[in-house]
């Protein structure tokens, strides 16, 4: 895989940008999307730019049939397109739950069937998901969130051992706080309560300071803990060009530290450690 074709989706900032510019300058035929075409302007010239709205099926069958048609198959997928909803349990709108799965486990799912044949029929394939730490345990205020990225590494685990006599292989990226618009995204989901101590809303003050914790960890400013766009792009070419990938890369130290916490700590201690360093009513 020399010069593979490689597809990513959510390319109009952060980590899809990012692993768009580090593939071509490994020298890999690249397709960067994002669901508007206007959105991927500054990206390199010998970068293809295409529009791609992983809840439209029509445009994700366009992208892939044209990606076939000129090089007989994708080569890497890289599933980056993904948001993260805030909202407690109790109060969160079901149809932005809805949104929420189709946008991050149902609009993956789709693409990586559109692209698997193709790889099957060349025998070689890499399909990388991006995941989070929070696939490995889940915060107050982000149940729906989390359970997207448990949903995809369980739909991972599943495909690596489906799809691996036919030479593909299924990489899992887990990073945590990252130094992009990720944190401003989430914490425009978060309803507009009122988050004074009168309020009728229990949640609201809670809420509050889940938007407050988000800005600290993804703002450059506050955040030394943070990993770069950067840094996770790399990690991506590496296990995409990987002959024997792992399963799953960690990135940064605060997912590492909490995963491994996660990882040796029974329920009720990790309960409390969460509780001394992020809100819960």
């Amino acid at each position: 895989m020399s010069a593979p074709t490689v597809l990513i989706t959510g390319c109009s900032s952060g980590i899809g940008r990012a692993s768009a510019t580090a593939f071509a300058a490994a020298g890999a035929e690249v397709y960067a999307t994002a669901r508007q075409g206007g959105a991927l302007d500054g990206l390199s010239e010998g970068i293809n730019k295409r529009e791609l709205d992983v809840v439209d099926e029509e445009s994700m069958r366009s992208v892939v049939d044209e990606i076939v048609a000129r090089h007989g198959a994708v080569d890497i997928l890289v599933n980056n397109a993904g948001y993260g909803l805030q909202a407690p349990v109790e109060t969160a709108a079901l149809e932005e739950v809805r949104r929420q799965f189709e946008t991050n486990v149902f609009g993956l799912v789709r693409l990586t069937q559109l692209v698997l044949p193709g790889m099957r029929e060349q025998s070689n394939g890499r399909i990388v998901n991006l995941s989070s730490m929070g696939g490995r345990f889940t915060f107050p205020g982000g149940g729906f969130y989390h359970a997207t990225k448990h949903a995809v590494e369980a739909i991972s685990d599943a495909l690596r051992l489906e799809v691996a006599s036919f030479g593909i292989r299924v990489i899992v990226v887990e990073p945590g706080p990252v130094l992009t618009e990720f944190g401003t995204t989430a914490v425009s989901t978060m309803p507009d309560g009122d988050a004074s101590p009168q309020s009728a809303d229990p949640y609201g003050e809670f809420m509050r300071r889940v938007a407050a914790t988000y800005a600290g960890a993804y703002d450059g400013s506050r955040s030394k803990l943070a990993s770069s766009a950067d840094d996770v792009a790399r990690v991506i070419v590496k296990a995409a060009r990987a002959r024997r990938p792992r399963p799953r890369y960690v990135v940064g130290p605060v997912a590492r530290a909490l995963v491994g916490s996660k990882r040796v700590l029974p329920d009720r201690a990790f309960d409390a450690l969460v509780k001394s360093q992020y809100p819960t009513p």
